[in-house]
């Protein structure tokens, strides 16, 4: 298990479902632009960022490229871990095709299940959130083929131009790739990450389990001194999590 002090007012920061790229890449600049600037504003005071999923609307390293853009993200990233910020990253149902460009490159360590963290007095189970809890067999069964090594060996035999064009393609357009396409709070007792989570704590103690991936920024108690947290997107909220120690937020970055 990570520990983070937090000391000297050092926070800990969230931010997941950027899903840059999507659904183009001229549409998505300004999105980025917002982000980077989000990131300059945290610099002063984060002790760590975790990034929990989707960062890119698609995402896959062959042995010797990664999809084109993104330039003043990665830039940013590298930045601030110059500058000491550590920073976590986890795959979501968008990007799960990472290997080790981030690790490499950014010094940046990733993520392909959920990871415990205790930050300061306060325990935290962080993860995206795709195929958890009860539901959503038809995502379950395609995650399957798509981490399946054989179906990975096979998509990297694809040219990158094609390869990548097309999984842009079905990721904006097909719903099984793109998990929930209508962003709708169902209710806690069809919220499946909150069913999650409920169920999680019947063996283990967290006082924040915190998840993307369903895009809506939610803040719901799931126990006497637990509450799950879903970070919302950087699409339609442009909302992240913010831990001073004592105390956790989901706020919104002004455009």
């Amino acid at each position: 298990m990570n520990s983070f002090s937090l000391l000297d007012g050092k926070k800990a920061y969230f931010a997941s479902d950027q899903h840059f790229g999507a659904p183009t890449t001229e549409e998505s600049r300004p999105r980025e632009d917002r982000f980077v600037a989000w990131l300059d504003t945290i610099k002063k005071d984060a002790e760590v960022l975790f990034l929990v999923g989707d960062l890119f609307d698609f995402w896959f390293e062959y042995r010797t490229v990664v999809p084109k853009g993104f330039v003043r993200v990665l830039g940013k990233l590298a930045e601030l871990r110059d500058c000491g910020i550590v920073i976590h990253f986890f795959v979501g149902n968008h990007d799960l095709w990472m290997h080790d460009y981030f690790q490499k490159e950014l010094d940046i360590p990733v993520f392909y299940d959920n990871q415990v963290y205790q930050l300061r007095q306060q325990r935290f189970l962080v993860g995206h959130g795709d195929g958890k809890g009860p539901g959503d067999k038809g995502y379950k069964r395609m995650k399957k083929v798509f981490t399946n090594p054989f179906s990975k060996w096979l998509f990297r035999w694809l040219h990158p131009d094609l390869g990548v064009r097309l999984a842009q393609y079905l990721s904006v357009k097909n719903k099984l790739i793109s998990g929930d396409a209508d962003v709708r709070f169902l209710g806690e007792d069809k919220e499946w990450l909150v069913q999650y989570s409920r169920r999680k704590l019947e063996t283990e103690h967290y006082d924040y389990l915190v998840f993307g991936h369903r895009h809506l920024p939610m803040v719901i108690s799931v126990g006497e001194k637990s509450q799950y947290v879903n970070l919302g997107d950087w699409i339609g909220y442009f909302t992240y999590g913010v831990f001073d120690g004592t105390e956790f937020k989901l706020n919104t970055f002004p455009g």
